[in-house]
């Protein structure tokens, strides 16, 4: 999934033909995924009370503040990167819906 490598440290929990289930550990500010594009849908749920700074291609800022356990969908998408804007040790969990949606 990553074009590049990050800093953060991406551990695959679970991973068969329906679901990849990855936690994303940053374990300092500036710690980041690396730039990437999702091929499927997929839920992230985080795991602090923080925020995370994504820089989309074309060089688009967003500032996401997000809460302990509250999770949010995303499609696949753009180009993006993922980055710690916390001073502490954080995490989140990405769960990519392997299988195409239903009609």
């Amino acid at each position: 999934m990553c074009d590049t490598t990050g800093s953060a440290i991406a551990t695959v929990i679970i991973e068969n033909e329906r679901v990849r289930v990855t936690e994303w550990r940053f374990k300092q500010r500036g710690d980041n995924t690396g730039w990437h594009r999702h091929a499927h849908d997929y839920v992230v749920v985080p795991q602090f009370d923080g925020v995370l700074d994504i820089t989309l291609e074309g060089g688009e800022q967003i500032r996401a503040e997000l809460t302990s356990g509250v999770p949010y969908f995303r499609e696949l998408g753009v180009r993006h990167e993922v980055v710690s804007g916390n001073d502490f040790e954080c995490a989140f969990v990405e769960i990519e819906l392997l299988e195409p949606p239903r009609n």
